[in-house]
Protein backbone atom coordinates (compact mmCIF):
# COMPACT_ATOMS: atom_id res chain seq x y z
CA UNK A 1 0.00 0.00 0.00
CA UNK A 2 1.26 3.47 -0.83
CA UNK A 3 2.09 5.86 1.98
CA UNK A 4 0.44 8.72 0.09
CA UNK A 5 -0.88 9.72 -3.32
CA UNK A 6 0.73 12.80 -4.82
CA UNK A 7 -1.18 14.28 -7.73
CA UNK A 8 -0.49 17.23 -10.01
CA UNK A 9 -3.05 19.47 -11.70
CA UNK A 10 -1.86 20.84 -15.05
CA UNK A 11 -4.07 23.88 -15.47
CA UNK A 12 -5.13 26.36 -18.12
CA UNK A 13 -4.64 29.32 -15.78
CA UNK A 14 -4.33 30.44 -12.14
CA UNK A 15 -8.09 30.35 -11.47
CA UNK A 16 -7.99 26.59 -12.03
CA UNK A 17 -6.65 26.21 -8.49
CA UNK A 18 -10.34 26.04 -7.56
CA UNK A 19 -10.40 22.56 -9.12
CA UNK A 20 -8.13 21.14 -6.40
CA UNK A 21 -10.85 20.78 -3.72
CA UNK A 22 -13.07 19.06 -6.30
CA UNK A 23 -10.33 16.61 -7.26
CA UNK A 24 -9.47 15.94 -3.64
CA UNK A 25 -13.11 15.21 -2.86
CA UNK A 26 -13.35 12.87 -5.84
CA UNK A 27 -10.14 11.06 -4.96
CA UNK A 28 -11.23 10.68 -1.35
CA UNK A 29 -14.33 8.83 -2.61
CA UNK A 30 -12.11 6.26 -4.30
CA UNK A 31 -8.91 5.90 -2.27
CA UNK A 32 -10.33 5.90 1.24
CA UNK A 33 -8.00 7.26 3.93
CA UNK A 34 -4.84 7.24 1.80
CA UNK A 35 -3.14 10.61 2.42
CA UNK A 36 -3.34 12.99 -0.54
CA UNK A 37 -0.72 15.52 -1.57
CA UNK A 38 -2.11 17.96 -4.15
CA UNK A 39 0.16 20.01 -6.40
CA UNK A 40 -0.92 22.90 -8.61
CA UNK A 41 1.38 23.35 -11.59
CA UNK A 42 1.59 27.14 -11.52
CA UNK A 43 4.03 28.17 -14.23
CA UNK A 44 3.43 31.91 -14.00
CA UNK A 45 6.79 32.42 -12.29
CA UNK A 46 8.49 31.26 -15.46
CA UNK A 47 7.18 34.10 -17.60
CA UNK A 48 10.44 36.00 -17.56
CA UNK A 49 12.56 32.99 -18.46
CA UNK A 50 13.65 32.36 -22.07
CA UNK A 51 12.51 28.76 -21.76
CA UNK A 52 9.01 29.60 -20.54
CA UNK A 53 6.68 26.94 -22.00
CA UNK A 54 4.05 28.18 -24.41
CA UNK A 55 2.70 25.16 -26.24
CA UNK A 56 0.38 22.69 -24.53
CA UNK A 57 2.90 19.79 -24.64
CA UNK A 58 5.63 22.10 -23.32
CA UNK A 59 3.46 23.11 -20.38
CA UNK A 60 2.79 19.49 -19.53
CA UNK A 61 6.49 18.68 -19.78
CA UNK A 62 7.47 21.58 -17.50
CA UNK A 63 4.72 20.69 -15.03
CA UNK A 64 5.90 17.09 -14.81
CA UNK A 65 9.47 18.29 -14.35
CA UNK A 66 8.71 20.82 -11.62
CA UNK A 67 5.86 18.99 -9.90
CA UNK A 68 6.59 15.24 -10.14
CA UNK A 69 3.85 13.01 -8.80
CA UNK A 70 1.96 9.74 -9.04
CA UNK A 71 -1.04 10.98 -11.00
CA UNK A 72 -1.75 13.78 -13.48
CA UNK A 73 -4.97 15.72 -13.86
CA UNK A 74 -4.99 17.84 -17.01
CA UNK A 75 -7.59 20.56 -17.34
CA UNK A 76 -8.99 21.76 -20.66
CA UNK A 77 -12.33 23.58 -20.88
CA UNK A 78 -14.36 22.18 -23.76
CA UNK A 79 -15.90 25.61 -24.43
CA UNK A 80 -17.18 25.47 -28.02
CA UNK A 81 -15.44 22.21 -28.89
CA UNK A 82 -16.70 18.64 -28.36
CA UNK A 83 -15.29 17.30 -25.06
CA UNK A 84 -13.84 14.28 -26.85
CA UNK A 85 -11.80 16.60 -29.06
CA UNK A 86 -10.26 18.17 -25.96
CA UNK A 87 -9.48 14.74 -24.53
CA UNK A 88 -7.80 13.81 -27.80
CA UNK A 89 -5.73 17.00 -27.59
CA UNK A 90 -4.57 15.86 -24.16
CA UNK A 91 -3.67 12.39 -25.45
CA UNK A 92 -1.78 13.88 -28.41
CA UNK A 93 0.11 16.29 -26.16
CA UNK A 94 1.11 13.52 -23.75
CA UNK A 95 2.56 11.54 -26.65
CA UNK A 96 4.98 14.41 -27.17
CA UNK A 97 6.16 14.34 -23.55
CA UNK A 98 8.34 11.25 -22.92
CA UNK A 99 8.41 11.85 -19.16
CA UNK A 100 4.60 11.78 -19.01
CA UNK A 101 3.80 8.84 -21.25
CA UNK A 102 3.93 6.31 -18.45
CA UNK A 103 2.14 8.49 -15.88
CA UNK A 104 -1.47 7.71 -14.97
CA UNK A 105 -3.66 10.65 -15.97
CA UNK A 106 -7.25 11.84 -16.19
CA UNK A 107 -8.59 14.72 -18.25
CA UNK A 108 -10.69 17.37 -16.51
CA UNK A 109 -12.89 18.69 -19.31
CA UNK A 110 -15.88 20.79 -18.17
CA UNK A 111 -18.26 21.68 -20.99
CA UNK A 112 -18.05 25.32 -19.90
CA UNK A 113 -15.55 27.11 -17.67
CA UNK A 114 -14.66 25.28 -14.48
CA UNK A 115 -16.57 27.95 -12.50
CA UNK A 116 -19.77 26.14 -13.53
CA UNK A 117 -18.78 23.37 -11.13
CA UNK A 118 -18.87 25.84 -8.22
CA UNK A 119 -22.50 26.88 -8.69
CA UNK A 120 -23.88 24.16 -6.41
CA UNK A 121 -23.71 25.40 -2.80
CA UNK A 122 -25.48 28.54 -1.66
CA UNK A 123 -24.05 28.42 1.87
CA UNK A 124 -20.48 28.23 0.56
CA UNK A 125 -21.12 31.13 -1.79
CA UNK A 126 -22.54 33.30 1.00
CA UNK A 127 -19.58 32.51 3.25
CA UNK A 128 -17.12 33.38 0.48
CA UNK A 129 -18.98 36.66 0.00
CA UNK A 130 -18.38 37.46 3.68
CA UNK A 131 -22.09 37.50 4.51
CA UNK A 132 -23.03 33.96 5.62
CA UNK A 133 -26.34 35.00 7.19
CA UNK A 134 -27.44 37.35 4.42
CA UNK A 135 -31.00 37.25 3.12
CA UNK A 136 -30.36 38.63 -0.36
CA UNK A 137 -31.89 36.34 -3.02
CA UNK A 138 -29.21 34.05 -4.46
CA UNK A 139 -30.67 31.65 -7.00
CA UNK A 140 -28.26 28.98 -8.21
CA UNK A 141 -28.88 27.06 -11.43
CA UNK A 142 -30.15 23.50 -11.09
CA UNK A 143 -27.16 21.13 -11.04
CA UNK A 144 -28.31 19.27 -14.14
CA UNK A 145 -28.34 22.55 -16.13
CA UNK A 146 -24.83 23.75 -15.24
CA UNK A 147 -23.34 22.69 -18.57
CA UNK A 148 -25.77 25.07 -20.29
CA UNK A 149 -24.74 28.16 -18.32
CA UNK A 150 -23.24 30.46 -20.95
CA UNK A 151 -20.73 32.39 -18.81
CA UNK A 152 -20.23 30.62 -15.46
CA UNK A 153 -17.45 32.96 -14.32
CA UNK A 154 -19.71 35.99 -14.81
CA UNK A 155 -22.63 34.25 -13.10
CA UNK A 156 -20.49 33.23 -10.11
CA UNK A 157 -19.15 36.75 -9.66
CA UNK A 158 -22.58 38.34 -9.97
CA UNK A 159 -23.95 35.95 -7.34
CA UNK A 160 -21.05 36.74 -5.00
CA UNK A 161 -21.83 40.44 -5.36
CA UNK A 162 -25.51 39.86 -4.60
CA UNK A 163 -24.71 37.63 -1.63
CA UNK A 164 -22.35 40.23 -0.18
CA UNK A 165 -25.20 42.69 0.31
CA UNK A 166 -22.83 45.55 -0.44
CA UNK A 167 -23.53 48.69 -2.43
CA UNK A 168 -21.74 51.75 -3.71
CA UNK A 169 -18.09 52.10 -2.73
CA UNK A 170 -18.18 48.99 -0.55
CA UNK A 171 -19.33 46.94 -3.54
CA UNK A 172 -16.64 48.47 -5.76
CA UNK A 173 -13.99 47.49 -3.22
CA UNK A 174 -15.54 44.03 -2.91
CA UNK A 175 -15.31 43.47 -6.66
CA UNK A 176 -11.53 43.90 -6.59
CA UNK A 177 -11.24 40.63 -4.68
CA UNK A 178 -13.66 38.55 -6.72
CA UNK A 179 -11.00 36.21 -8.13
CA UNK A 180 -9.88 35.27 -4.62
CA UNK A 181 -13.45 34.88 -3.38
CA UNK A 182 -14.34 32.65 -6.33
CA UNK A 183 -11.55 30.31 -5.28
CA UNK A 184 -12.81 30.36 -1.70
CA UNK A 185 -16.18 29.04 -2.85
CA UNK A 186 -14.48 25.80 -3.91
CA UNK A 187 -12.65 25.52 -0.59
CA UNK A 188 -15.89 25.95 1.35
CA UNK A 189 -17.93 23.32 -0.49
CA UNK A 190 -17.95 20.07 1.45
CA UNK A 191 -19.97 17.93 -0.94
CA UNK A 192 -19.49 17.92 -4.69
CA UNK A 193 -21.85 15.00 -5.32
CA UNK A 194 -24.39 17.25 -7.16
CA UNK A 195 -21.83 17.41 -9.97
CA UNK A 196 -22.54 13.75 -10.67
CA UNK A 197 -25.60 15.01 -12.53
CA UNK A 198 -23.24 16.30 -15.24
CA UNK A 199 -21.98 14.03 -18.06
CA UNK A 200 -18.55 15.74 -18.02
CA UNK A 201 -18.09 15.08 -14.31
CA UNK A 202 -19.30 11.52 -14.60
CA UNK A 203 -16.77 10.97 -17.39
CA UNK A 204 -14.01 12.36 -15.16
CA UNK A 205 -15.01 10.04 -12.33
CA UNK A 206 -15.24 7.03 -14.66
CA UNK A 207 -11.79 7.74 -16.12
CA UNK A 208 -10.30 8.32 -12.67
CA UNK A 209 -11.75 5.09 -11.31
CA UNK A 210 -10.18 3.16 -14.19
CA UNK A 211 -6.80 4.84 -13.68
CA UNK A 212 -6.80 4.12 -9.95
CA UNK A 213 -7.65 0.47 -10.53
CA UNK A 214 -4.52 0.16 -12.65
CA UNK A 215 -2.24 1.86 -10.11
CA UNK A 216 -0.27 -0.22 -7.61
CA UNK A 217 -1.06 0.28 -3.94
CA UNK A 218 -4.28 2.24 -4.46
CA UNK A 219 -7.69 1.01 -3.43
CA UNK A 220 -10.25 2.10 -6.00
CA UNK A 221 -13.50 1.14 -4.35
CA UNK A 222 -16.00 3.72 -5.61
CA UNK A 223 -18.66 5.39 -3.50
Amino acid sequence: MREKLRFTLVADGPSDRALLPILQWLLRKHVGSLPLEPQFADLRGLRQLPAQPRSFPARIAKSVDLYPGDLLFIHRDAENQPPEKRRQEIRDALEQVPAARSLPWAGVVPVRMQEAWLLIDEAALRKAAGNPHGKQPVKLPAARTLERVQDPKKVLRELLCKASGRRGRKLSKFKRGLSRRSGQVAELIGDFSPLRALPAFRRLEKDLRKVLQEMDGVSAAGS
